[in-house]
């Protein structure tokens, strides 16, 4: 498998980048990084119902649409993302569990219990940290995922938060789960470049 530790933190560069290696290599991949402020929205939800829009101009945030669905995620420097793509047979191409069950052989490596909830969830206590989402073309999978490290979730919340009484249609809604960062249970310290490294051995 190839690994890819990615230095860039250009949201547009990195969401292409994941496109662009699923239909270009032929290898399996596992790739890691991290993007500035950014919101990054499902490609089936209408964007203007997923952000406050004064928010995220005021903090010159960038908001990217990704080729899977899914909800709406806020990223930082503080989250780290993953992306699995593999080749797979038709029928066993869409598996979360099977994708995220290596981060959560790394977590509890390092003493955290992080447990795959619901459809496609990372969890520690019952607190969402992780977030998937899978897109097929051909007989490639890919699977990307967020880790919430040390986020800064007041900007998580303020930049995702809407009135929902102005909107009202059939595109998919975010489920504002409550979140939790994984550097709040670790029993060693260390920031998001050294866990970064944890997950790339």
């Amino acid at each position: 498998m190839l690994c890819i530790k990615d230095s860039n933190t250009d949201p547009y560069f990195n969401l292409a980048a994941d496109e662009y290696v699923m239909k270009n290599f032929k290898e399996d991949c596992f790739m890691l990084w991290r993007n500035e402020p950014s919101i990054i929205v499902g490609k089936h939800q209408n964007t203007l119902a997923e952000i406050n829009v004064d928010y995220v101009k005021e903090n010159s945030i960038k908001v990217v649409r990704r080729i899977t669905g899914g909800g709406a995620v806020f990223h930082d420097l503080g989250n780290l993302n993953f992306t699995f793509i593999r080749n797979s047979e038709e029928g066993a191409q869409v598996d979360f569990r099977k994708f995220t069950q290596p981060i959560i052989d790394v977590l509890q490596k390092i003493g955290i219990n992080a447990v795959f909830e619901g459809r496609n969830d990372l969890t520690i206590d019952g607190k969402k940290f992780s977030g998937n989402a899978e897109h097929v073309w051909k007989k490639r999978t890919l699977h990307h995922g967020t880790l919430l490290f040390s986020a800064v979730i007041t900007d998580l919340s303020a930049a995702l938060k809407v009135n929902p009484l102005k909107f009202n249609d059939k595109a998919v809604k975010s489920v504002r789960s409550r979140v939790t960062n994984i550097s709040e249970h670790l029993k060693e310290k260390m920031d998001v470049l050294e866990f970064r490294d944890r997950i790339m051995e």
